[in-house]
Formats: structure tokens, sequence, C-alpha cells
């Protein structure tokens, strides 16, 4: 549980301090550090694209702007009035995913996505941010009897696993897992004891094989592929062998840009998407990665900043939340490029191509920047 005793002790006298004061208050290092990794994200796209602006980082530019306005108006919306909407915000998020099981279209194997008002979305993105403010809603002013209690705790499990489940529905193996791991963060975060999660891990362990049997054809091939990636080298290997390949070839300071042999030679694959982060390597070496990690690293260790520095619960749990999706979109796409887990299909934010997922991070990182803006308010004692 994140300690009381590190969170301001004096409440901000005035709550209801205007629009100036809260622009001021709005934490402008980290918004530097994420305009910063938006930029390597062009730079990055720009190479992919052979050296040209289209059609990768120039739509790219655009959406992170439009989100990145998005992300400080949210900022300046009192944490109060997010808290208020934060089980209809849940509820829309479930709606989205019913819809899209229905009438979504299909990419790549999986019904994912869907077009309103000629945007295109991916309600499983959205979830986690939805689902993350629902249990800080629900565990805001949660005792810790009321922890130890599970008739308390059924609910909660039940809110995270009814979207991981939509979500497996697609299918979306990784994004569900995410889902179900942030949601067991926030509780974590909220008191709940840790060996009741040891307890759960057990379970899934022994059940593992079980697991195995019921997923999907293509799943399964990329675990036996994650295992043996040699075993088909030309078909379910290529991908991360190919991927290897770049990382290592970077050195330590890179080929140089525009002069990555596997990115200009179009020999890896995704390389917009999934597999971003081998451009960086490639023509940028390993200086160049470590300082993409530390940037990664400053973003992640600036939203638990914000969450120790909350005086209220309900923001702790969001700036918990929302610091753990952007961990684990990192963890794993970056796992993934260099072949430590199965390839899931995970982008790196703000630097892999899409649009889905950077504004579901621009509109949680909107919510993390309004926790701090308002971290020394006073909540009233109603219940959301």
């Amino acid at each position: 549980m994140i300690p009381e005793k590190l969170a301001p002790q004096r409440p901000f006298r005035d709550p209801s301090f205007g629009l100036v004061r809260k622009f001021v208050r709005i934490n402008w290092l980290f918004v530097l550090c994420v305009c910063l990794l938006a930029g390597v994200g062009y730079t990055a796209l720009y190479s992919a694209a052979g050296g040209a602006p289209v059609p990768y980082a120039n739509g790219q530019l655009v959406r992170f702007l439009v989100a990145l306005g998005l992300m400080l108006g949210i900022a300046m919306v009192d944490i109060r009035l997010i808290a208020k909407i934060s089980w209809p915000a849940y509820a829309l998020g479930i709606f989205l995913l019913l819809v899209v099981m229905k009438f979504g279209h299909t990419g790549l194997g999986a019904k994912r996505w869907m077009t309103v008002g000629g945007v295109e979305i991916q309600p499983s993105e959205l979830i986690k941010l939805f689902l993350t403010l629902a249990l800080a809603a629900y565990f805001h002013r949660a005792t810790q009897e009321r922890l130890n209690h599970i008739l308390f705790l059924l609910p909660a499990v039940g809110v995270i696993l009814l979207p991981v489940g939509l979500i497996l529905k697609e299918p979306n193996l990784g994004t569900a897992v995410i889902t179900a791991l942030i949601g067991a963060t926030v509780m974590l975060g909220a008191g709940v004891r840790w060996w009741k999660f040891a307890l759960v891990l057990g379970v899934l362990v022994v059940a593992a094989p079980l697991l195995y049997h019921h997923l999907h054809d293509y799943q399964r091939a990329r675990i036996i592929t994650f295992m043996n990636p040699g075993s088909d080298p030309l078909g379910a290997g290529y991908n991360i062998i190919q991927s290897k390949i770049a990382l290592g070839s970077g050195g330590f300071t890179g080929q140089g840009y525009l002069h990555g042999t596997q990115n200009q030679l179009n020999f890896l694959p995704e390389k917009q998407t999934d597999f971003v982060f081998t451009i960086i390597a490639e023509e940028f070496g390993f200086l160049g990665s470590i300082a993409v990690l530390g940037l990664l690293f400053s973003i992640v260790a600036m939203a638990l900043y914000t969450a120790l520095c909350s005086a209220h619960v309900y923001g702790r749990l969001v700036a918990l939340g929302v610091g753990t999706n952007f961990f684990l979109y990192c963890f794993v796409n970056l796992s993934m490029v260099m072949g430590l887990i199965p390839v899931g299909g995970v982008p790196l934010p703000l630097i892999s191509y899409g649009g889905s997922a950077l504004t579901a991070v621009m509109l949680g990182f909107g919510v993390l920047m309004s926790v701090h803006v308002h971290r020394d308010v006073e909540f009233a004692n109603e219940e959301f």
C-alpha cells in the first residue's frame, strides 16, 4: 500500500483555484519527457519510411499534437470531477468492448477495432484507463478491515475479470494479461495482502497446461517459436530472428541515422509498429538505446512520484495504475523484440505508429497530470 506519510501534510487551502494557477502546477518536466519521447518516435518512423515523412511520421505527429492538447485539457479538470465519472467511464468501456465484438472489423486475426465518426478506435486500449478509474473509486475509502474481507474484494475481482474476458474473446491475449496486471497492481496499492495474489499466481501456474490447450493455434505457434525461433526461420520465427539481428548489428554507437541495413533493406518486420525499437537500436546503437530506455524510465518514475505526492487515495491509485500501464507497455514490447517473451503485438508507447494506443496513453497522462495539479485537494465523504 502506498504510504500515507509520504503524501503532503498541508491541504491546499483554495480547492477552486483558477486555470492560470492550475496551468502553472502542471508537471512540465513530465510534459517535456513525453514530447521528447514523441520526437524519438517521429525520428524512428521517418527512418522506417526510408527517410520520408509519409506515410508514418507526419501522421503520427498530427495524432500526438491533438492528443497533447487533450492531455493538457484533462490536466485542468478537477480530479474530483474525474472521480465522479469513474464508473460511467468503466460502463462505457464495457459497452464499447461489446460493440466491437459484434460490429468491429477484423485485423491480424482479431476483431479489435471499430470506426466512430471516421476515427478508428480500439476499446481494449481505453478500458485499461477506465478500469483504473473504477478500481480507484471503489477502494478510495476502503479500510483495512474491509480489504481483509473476501466479500468486499469479490466485486473488484469481477470488475477486472469482465473486461479481461471480453478482450480474450477478440482474441487479444497480450492486452488481456496487461489489463489483469493493472487491476492487480491497483488492488495491491490499495492495501490488499500480497499473499492473495501469490495464491492466484500459484493456481495459474498449476493450470498452465490446461490453459495452453485452450489457446488459439497462432498463440500456441508464438510460444513454440519463442522457445525455438530456428524451428521455422522463414515463417513464424522470421520476425524475432530479424529483430535480434538488427539489435546486435547496431553495436555501441549504431550504424548511423538512415543507414541501418536491416531497416533500409526492409528485412525488419512490422518495423513501424511492434518492432520500432529495432530501428533505434540498429541506427543509434547501445548508447541511443540506453538514452531511450532512460527516457521511458523517467516517465514511469514521475508517474510513481505523482502517486506518492497525492494527498488522497483516489489520486494515488489512479497514478499507480497509469504508471503501471505505461511500464507494462514498455516491458512487454521491449522484451518481445529482444526475444525474452513470445511476440504479442504490443506497441511501444509514443514511438510505435498507430493512433489507438497513443491516444489511450495520452488520455491516461492527462488524468495523471490532473492528479498532480490537484494532488492536495480534499475529497468530500461521498462514495463514488
